[in-house]
C-alpha cells in the first residue's frame, strides 16, 4: 500500500469509527474560535453589547455572478468580507470591534476538521493498540496543545473603529489599549506565524496518525458458530412426533 493510499485508509478507517469525537469536537473548537476573543475583549476592554451579521450577504450571490470587475477581484473582495462582527459601545462611540471575515472562518474551519481528525485518529489507535504508551500520551498531549493553540491563538480578525491597523491585528492588540503601532505590527507579524504553524503542526500531526493507523491490520470478524447450535429447540411433542415417525419408517 503506497502512503497515499495509507493515510487515506487511516483517515476513512478513524472517521468511520468515531464520527461523533470528529464532529464533537470539531465543532467545540469552531465554536471556541469565535467567541473566546470575544470573551477576552469583553474581560479586558467592555462587556459586548452588540452582534450583526453584514447586512451586505444577501446580495453576495448576484455581485458573484455579474459584479463590478473581473471574477478575481470579486473573489478576492468576498475573500475578506466581513461577515458578522461584535462590537462593544463607549463613552466616546465603538469601544471595541471584532469582525470575523470569509477568510478567517475558512481558517476556524480548516482548524476545527484537523484537530477533530486529529483526536478520532488518536482514539482509534490506542483502541486497536490497546494500551497508553508514552507515544500515545505525548500524541494526546500534542493534540491538546494544538487546539488551544488554535482557540487562544493571537491571529484573529479584530478590527478597532478607527480601522484594521494591521493585516491581521491581533485581540491581545486591541485588548490591551496603548500599545504602539510598532508594537501592534510586531505583534501582527507573530500572530501570523502561530497561525501557520499551528496548522502545519496540527496537519502534520493528522498525517502521521493517518498512516500508522491506515498500517494497523484490519479487524478478524469472529466466527460464528455452527448453525446447530442457533437452530431453536425442539418441543417435547414435536420430539415425540419425530421419534414415532422413525420407527414406523422403513
Amino acid at each position: 500500500m503506497g502512503g497515499i493510499g495509507r493515510i487515506s485508509t487511516g483517515i476513512r478507517r478513524a472517521l468511520s469509527a468515531r464520527w461523533g469525537v470528529f464532529a464533537g469536537v470539531g465543532s467545540l473548537v469552531l465554536v471556541l474560535d469565535i467567541l473566546v476573543p470575544v470573551a477576552v475583549l469583553s474581560i479586558a476592554r467592555k462587556p459586548v453589547d452588540y452582534f450583526t451579521f453584514n447586512p451586505w450577504l444577501p446580495s453576495l450571490p448576484g455581485y458573484l455572478a455579474s459584479g463590478r470587475g473581473t471574477l478575481a477581484e470579486r473573489l478576492d473582495r468576498t475573500w475578506n468580507l466581513a461577515l458578522f462582527w461584535f462590537s462593544a459601545n463607549g463613552i466616546f462611540g465603538i469601544d471595541w470591534g471584532f469582525a470575523v471575515t470569509t477568510a478567517d472562518l475558512a481558517r476556524f474551519v480548516l482548524m476545527a476538521a484537523l484537530i477533530g481528525a486529529y483526536f478520532a485518529l488518536w482514539l482509534h489507535r490506542r483502541d486497536r493498540t490497546a494500551g497508553a504508551g508514552w507515544g500515545l500520551r505525548l500524541g494526546r498531549q500534542g493534540g491538546v496543545l494544538g487546539a488551544v493553540g488554535s482557540v487562544f491563538g493571537l491571529a484573529t480578525g479584530g478590527c478597532t473603529v478607527m480601522g484594521c491597523g494591521a493585516p491581521m491585528m491581533p485581540v491581545v492588540g486591541l485588548a490591551f489599549a496603548g500599545l504602539s503601532s510598532g508594537a501592534l505590527a510586531w505583534l501582527s507579524q507573530i500572530s501570523a506565524i502561530a497561525t501557520v504553524a499551528v496548522i502545519g503542526g496540527m496537519a502534520l500531526g493528522v498525517l502521521y496518525l493517518a498512516w500508522r493507523v491506515g498500517g494497523l491490520p484490519e479487524p478478524r470478524p469472529s466466527h460464528p458458530a455452527s448453525l446447530s447450535a442457533y437452530a431453536p429447540p425442539t418441543s417435547p411433542s414435536r420430539r415425540r412426533e419425530e421419534s414415532g415417525a422413525e420407527a414406523s419408517g422403513p
